[in-house]
């Protein structure tokens, strides 16, 4: 599959399962800790977990041009494009910089011989019962794994926005 490809299938078959209860926080770094989950792509029921943390800095305020530019920390070559992808957009992100510096770290890496949507099951169960406020769970593409989870940030920020620019305002930033 190329390049292209992957990434437009990546986009395109990438889920949020449970999004974080807390939003992006205006005026200090914000901590997700994540599980995305993918399908083996050359065995039947075979689904690969992957549990980590996604660091950000507050949101700054910026120009649309320089979303392009950003520093995505631990990410590959796909991610970066997807970065520069965004820029071109006209509807992206046009005053607020989330991620001055995205962090990602991987903690944890297992397989499980279970199909996907049993295994999604079972991690929104285990998940909804520690009653982690900074829990997101995901589900995406083996080879585009690190674009489902730059889009899950994505999403998360969309829906931050409200809330940060009301902050922003009420401290006389906008």
């Amino acid at each position: 599959m190329s390049f292209e490809d992957t990434f437009s299938y990546s986009l395109e078959s990438s889920r949020v399962v449970l999004l974080p209860r807390t939003r992006v926080a205006t005026f200090r770094t914000s901590l997700i800790h994540y599980t995305l989950m993918t399908e083996a792509m050359d065995r039947v029921d075979t689904t690969f977990v992957r549990e980590g943390n996604l660091e950000a800095d507050r949101p700054q305020l910026i120009l649309p041009k320089t979303m392009g530019k950003l520093l995505l920390g631990g990410f590959g070559e796909k991610a970066r494009a997807y970065g520069e992808w965004l820029s071109a957009q006209p509807n992206s992100l046009g005053f607020l910089r989330y991620g001055f510096q995205l962090r990602k770290e991987e903690l944890r890496f297992r397989q499980v011989d279970a199909p996907i949507a049993l295994v999604t099951q079972t991690v929104k169960r285990e998940v909804q019962e520690r009653e982690d406020p900074f829990a997101a769970i995901l589900v995406g593409v083996e080879d585009g794994w690190e674009i489902s989870l730059l889009r899950f940030f994505l999403e998360w920020v969309q829906k931050s926005i409200p809330r940060n620019v009301q902050d922003l305002r009420q401290e006389g930033f906008l």
